[in-house]
């Protein structure tokens, strides 16, 4: 397994997350199970609750520290917008305004359709 997994800026920062939230949830549950005892009944639940927070926490540091790190360059990531985006002799900003036109367009063509059907089958 590669370390610069475990090592990268990101997944220590995600290591120090799961160190504070796993034991708070901990501590929760502790809390609640005295509370319980104690005769507050709805506290049974959170019994249980708290160690699934915790169990949900774990999975997710396990899978944002394996998952594939977004790439630095926009264009290598394989998202035709983003690489028309950085193309375009506008910028970004240009491209984003031609595709919400065009998005607009097409959805007012949508609209006239339904409004022609509507006029065609009458009240």
């Amino acid at each position: 397994m590669d370390k610069r997994v475990w090592f990268s800026p990101r997944a220590v920062k995600l290591h120090a997350v799961i160190l504070v939230v796993v034991p708070a949830c901990m501590a929760l549950c502790v809390w609640q199970i005295y509370r319980a005892i104690d005769g507050n009944s709805l506290s049974w639940a959170y019994v249980f609750e708290w160690p699934l927070f915790a169990g949900y926490a774990i999975y997710m540091w396990w899978r944002f520290v394996h998952e594939a790190p977004e790439p630095a360059d926009a264009s290598a990531s394989g998202n035709g917008y983003v690489d028309t985006a950085l193309r375009s002799p506008g910028g970004p900003a240009a491209a984003k305004a031609a595709q919400d036109d065009a998005e607009l367009a097409a959805y007012n063509d949508y609209l006239a359709r339904l409004a022609e059907k509507d006029r065609a089958t009458g009240p």
